[in-house]
């Protein structure tokens, strides 16, 4: 297999050449094995990005719920649904009682 001096030189050849052909030299890749301290950082990472994106919280509000949940020893998500049942029962219960709108 042939070896570029650079990213740069990989990526104009690969942008120029057909490379069909190279996949049959190509040898099967080995699992990467990442430390379980690194693992964690990433899925804390997506859970972050993932709350951020779907339920538009703020970064700080994200890091926030987390601090919460993580003093609990519960899941993120688990908070989440919990505050929210507590909103929806509030509520609930304001507009039986007259109150809530």
């Amino acid at each position: 297999m042939h070896k570029f001096p650079d990213d740069e030189s990989a990526a104009v050849f690969f942008g120029t050449h057909d490379t069909s052909l190279l996949w049959k030299q190509m040898k099967p890749a080995n699992p990467v094995k990442l430390p379980p301290e690194q693992v964690h950082a990433m899925r804390e990472r997506f859970a972050q990005r993932a709350l951020s994106q779907v339920l538009g919280l703020s970064g700080k509000e994200v890091a926030q719920t987390q601090t919460i949940a993580r003093r609990k020893a519960i899941a993120v998500e688990t908070q989440l649904r919990r505050w929210i049942a507590e909103g929806i029962r509030r509520e609930a219960d304001g507009l039986r009682s007259g109150t809530g709108r």
